[in-house]
Formats: C-alpha cells, sequence, structure tokens
C-alpha cells in the first residue's frame, strides 16, 4: 500500500518519454512501501474516506461503462456513481471509472482518499511503477495527473476482485444507465447485500 502525505500546492507530475509513454507521479512516490494485493476489501481509518473503482468492457462489442464507491471508516455507504462511457477498450473504462471518482472528490471537498482498484496496471500507474502509450490511455492519465495534487492524503492500493465486488456492482449499473447516476447516502438495492458483507467482514 502506498501512502502520500503533500500540501495541497504540490505538484503532480505527468512524465513522458519519446515514445509516447506516461506515467502518473513524482519523486514525492519514490521509495515508499506499496504493499501486497489484498483479496478482501478493507475499511479506512477514521477521518479517512475509500473509493474503490472498477470499469467495464464488453469484449464483443467493447460497450463500457464505469463506477465505484466512497465508504466511510464504518464501511458505511457515502456515495456511489455510474454510468455508461460509449465504446471503449478495459484499460480506458478503468481509468475513467477513476477519473470520476478523483472528480467527486474534489468537488466534495475530500482530501484524505484511500483509492481501491482491481486493475493492477492502473494501480501501478498511479504508483509510478507502470506505464501507458494508447493515445486515449495517455488523455486519461493527464486528466488524473491535475487531479491527483487536489488530494492532501493519499493511499493507493490493489485488490483483488473479490475484494472490488460493490465498485464492480456499480459498473454493471452502468452499462444500463441512460445518464450519469451519483446516489447521496442511500445505496441502489442491487449493491446493498455486497456493502453488508464488505462492512462485516464477510
Amino acid at each position: 500500500m502506498l501512502r502520500v502525505h503533500r500540501p495541497l500546492a504540490s505538484s503532480m507530475l505527468l512524465l513522458c518519454n519519446p515514445l509516447s509513454a506516461c506515467l502518473v507521479g513524482g519523486a514525492r512516490r519514490r521509495g515508499l512501501h506499496h504493499g501486497e494485493s489484498a483479496s478482501a476489501w478493507r475499511k479506512p481509518e477514521a477521518g479517512r474516506l475509500k473509493l474503490n473503482f472498477d470499469g467495464s468492457s464488453k469484449h464483443a462489442s467493447r460497450r463500457a461503462s464505469i463506477g465505484g464507491v466512497y465508504r466511510d471508516h464504518e464501511g458505511a455507504f457515502v456515495l456511489g456513481y455510474a454510468e455508461r462511457i460509449g465504446t471503449a477498450t478495459s484499460s480506458v473504462a478503468e481509468l475513467a471509472a477513476l477519473r470520476r471518482g478523483l472528480e467527486l472528490a474534489v468537488a466534495n471537498g475530500w482530501r484524505s482518499v484511500w483509492i481501491e482498484g482491481d486493475a493492477k496496471t492502473v494501480v501501478d500507474v498511479v504508483r509510478s511503477r507502470a506505464r501507458v502509450r494508447a493515445v486515449e490511455d495517455l488523455k486519461l492519465c493527464g486528466e488524473i495527473a491535475e487531479l491527483l495534487p487536489m488530494i492532501d492524503d493519499m493511499t493507493v492500493s490493489h485488490v483483488r476482485r473479490e475484494g472490488n465486488r460493490v465498485a464492480h456492482g456499480f459498473a454493471k449499473l452502468g452499462h444500463g444507465a441512460a445518464r450519469p447516476q451519483v446516489w447521496r447516502n442511500v445505496p441502489p438495492d442491487e449493491v446493498r447485500r455486497f456493502l453488508q458483507r464488505d462492512a462485516e467482514g464477510k
């Protein structure tokens, strides 16, 4: 697990080499312990919110959607989101899901956030341990890089799919959403069971 503390004014770097391979991050992350991938969802500490995000892209049609969820230190639901994003690769969907989650954090003034997803490449991009080359991926990485400095206290971690089931549920809802959806305080019925299981550590 990677945790970063920094003042709001600190800049986040988008690093590109001549081959158009970009990564999000900077020297402030180097040498910090990233931790192992978790298999179950874990609660954040008091005073922090946790974002789990997920992207979904159907193999044949490549129709894509995104989703994510914010929860507090008790595992209580705070906010969820879901939307269709048209045709996209799985990496674009995952990056778009993260971008939307960060946009919501900034809009709500949340400055202490634990970010977690099941797409290891995307998590490693944020950790500055992986690079992306596709044009659309690069665009999204640039947008994410602009949002990250607005989070004062940030943790980034990878979780296996079974620990990301609530975010996956929101991404599934996105496929059927006629317009972008945001739920506050009261979650949709489709994810209630998984929210309860995560809160109970099951």
